[in-house]
């Protein structure tokens, strides 16, 4: 029993993250945060209950997978979609194919479950990631729907902006780049500088900027990710 509950808390993640797309297929930017926020939390804990109780496992490992998929990909990529097809103003140029567009947000999750599946084998991956970690994409989206919905209902620009994310930002999940893991795992400053300083700045960017903040605060993360390995690789 003790070994379930990881994967208990996997299926809480995957349940969240099915939520999620409710939410967002109802036009709920708010719950789609709420949700997919809650589904980050169960996947955290997931992982950390695996190591305390040293509950590995293989199907673990496959229902980590999964439920990241679903609450990491399609929870996000729903609110993408919702997001062009009914809240941006497409160009004019761009009517006819208007009912279209909005079906470029499901790259999200094709990228998503490639970068997953490349992480499951890729040994290197250990302690860092190689590329951006779908939970990161994923919150990078939610506050991005959130934030921008309104204004994108009055301006064409934020239609390029989206599309262009969602170009760059998939590519960046299954990219080379080496990314720093997120994770604190001693109680002190010395060894998780750059997660306690990215912890702060995403905290001040929240206060400073509400939710919309929390893409900016993934941005950071991922330039300071780029910014410390090329010193690593100048030394």
């Amino acid at each position: 029993m003790r070994r379930q509950i990881p994967n208990f808390l996997t299926l809480l993640n995957l349940f969240s993250g099915s939520i999620a797309i409710v939410m967002a297929f109802q036009g709920d930017f708010k719950g789609v945060v709420i949700w997919i926020a809650i589904a980050a939390l169960f996947d955290f804990l997931d992982g950390l209950a695996a190591r305390l109780l040293k509950a590995y496992s293989s199907l673990g490992k496959e229902l980590d997978s999964l439920a990241d998929v679903v609450s990491f990909g399609v929870a996000p990529a729903s609110a993408v979609f919702i997001l062009i097809r009914d809240w941006s103003l497409i160009p004019g140029y761009l009517e006819f194919l208007q009912p279209w567009l909005p079906y470029m947000a499901f790259l999200i999750p094709v990228f998503s479950a490639y970068r997953l599946a490349k992480f499951n084998i890729d040994e290197r991956q250990t302690n860092s990631f190689i590329g951006l970690p779908t939970p990161a994409n994923a919150l990078f989206w939610i506050s991005y729907c959130y934030g921008i919905h309104q204004s994108a209902a009055k301006n064409e620009h934020f239609f390029y902006l989206t599309a262009a994310f969602i170009i760059v930002m998939s590519l960046l999940m299954i990219s080379e780049i080496p990314m720093f893991s997120l994770k604190i795992k001693k109680a002190t400053f010395k060894g998780n500088e750059k997660q306690i300083l990215l912890l702060l700045l995403v905290v001040f960017l929240i206060v400073l900027q509400g939710v919309i903040g929390i893409s900016w605060g993934i941005a950071a993360y991922i330039l300071l990710s780029i910014v410390c390995n090329k010193k690593k690789t100048n030394r």
